[in-house]
């Protein structure tokens, strides 16, 4: 197994820096710490330098503050843009390839190419072999993020990194949040070292196991087989790696059930084999959010950045279904005025921050 040196002087290189500072910022030009480093990029970039040469860096107070997503309280951890998102840019610059290189082919979620869609294609290819998969496993970790053991963490990058440098500095950034267990939701590096965590796992599921059909995505995961004995028993198996090998647990509301009934409800889709269908929630959500601004657009009122957004994200997630009745109902009548925002102010680039860090649009006309 290669394990790779020398790459600590390449993350704090000052290109390798500045090209940091460019991808960290890009989306929050409007920021005032990304107009601060802006306004003096060599002295902020410098400092950050000798930071790391030094080995002074340290990771900053982090602003916490709460989110429900899909029902669920989160717990997010945001840093400084300076020091610390440039500093995680810089060293992902570096180390990404070795993740990459070490992910599976159905590792999806937060990785370069590797989203829903990937996860889409994945099980419709799968799928294709009606006899293979009959039957599906469906399960997910139990409070992922916060049980990521930090020894164990460090353990699995030294089986690819053997630079010390580089591991102290990612040894900071993993003990920045006290204890030793749990990575912070909201950190750039957290969804490459989640991911990292179970590629092992990934691995044996593969190669062990001999599953020939299965996908995670994050902590989602499905395994298809025809026969449900072998997935009841898989089941036993992989809550007893977890536990072993991660100090992770298995929700308890893990599902073995025939695909043609009820299909596959996975990634925000369910999936029927020769057809797929929006989740129920996500459809309900839509039908919701789109009425809200239909009735402003009736109302003579103007739509919003987050209104364009909520919009064109919508016409993705149809795009990728048998949705024809949901976008005739709901997304074509809003085509038009989200148009008219395309080119009245997103080409213009005529978008503020307001107070509330929420972008809008002024003169129209």
């Amino acid at each position: 197994m290669k394990r790779y040196n020398n790459i600590y002087p390449k993350v704090y290189e000052y290109q390798n820096l500045q090209q940091a500072h460019y991808n960290a910022r890009k989306g929050k030009g409007f920021y005032s710490e990304v107009q601060m480093v802006n306004a003096d990029e060599k002295y902020y970039l410098t400092l950050l330098q000798d930071m790391l040469i030094n080995k002074t860096y340290k990771t900053s107070k982090y602003h916490i503050f709460k989110i429900k997503d899909k029902g669920k309280e989160r717990e997010i951890y945001k840093l400084p843009y300076f020091p610390d998102r440039i500093c995680h840019w810089a060293i992902m610059q570096q180390i990404e390839f070795i993740f990459l290189n070490t992910f599976t082919n159905f590792t999806c979620a937060s990785i370069p190419n590797r989203g829903i869609h990937h996860a889409l294609r994945l099980l419709n290819k799968y799928l294709k072999d009606v006899e293979g998969t009959k039957y599906c496993l469906k399960f997910d970790i139990k409070k992922f993020f916060p049980s990521i053991n930090h020894n164990i963490l460090k353990q699995l990058l030294r089986k690819k990194i053997k630079d010390k440098d580089l591991l102290w500095l990612l040894d900071e950034i993993i003990d920045s949040i006290g204890g030793n267990i749990g990575i912070p939701i909201g950190n750039y590096l957290s969804q490459y070292f989640a991911n990292f965590y179970l590629t092992y796992f990934d691995h044996w599921l593969k190669e062990e196991k001999k599953v020939k059909y299965t996908i995670r995505y994050m902590d989602d995961i499905i395994c298809l087989h025809q026969s449900k004995e072998f997935l009841h028993q898989l089941r036993k198996d992989i809550d007893i790696y977890l536990n072993d090998n991660l100090a992770l647990k298995m929700k308890e509301n893990w599902q073995v059930f025939p695909t043609s009934i009820r299909g596959i409800d996975f990634v925000g889709y369910r999936h029927f084999g020769n057809h797929i269908l929006l989740r129920k929630s996500t459809a309900k959500n839509m039908k919701r959010k789109l009425k809200k601004i239909n009735n402003k657009y009736q109302k003579n009122e103007l739509i919003n950045h987050s209104d364009w957004c909520c919009i064109n994200s919508y016409i993705g997630w149809v795009s990728w279904c048998n949705g024809h009745n949901l976008y005739t109902k709901y997304i074509k009548p809003l085509e038009k005025i989200s148009k008219e925002y395309y080119q009245k102010v997103i080409k213009k680039g005529e978008i503020y921050e307001s107070s509330r860090f929420c972008l809008s649009w002024k003169n129209l006309d």
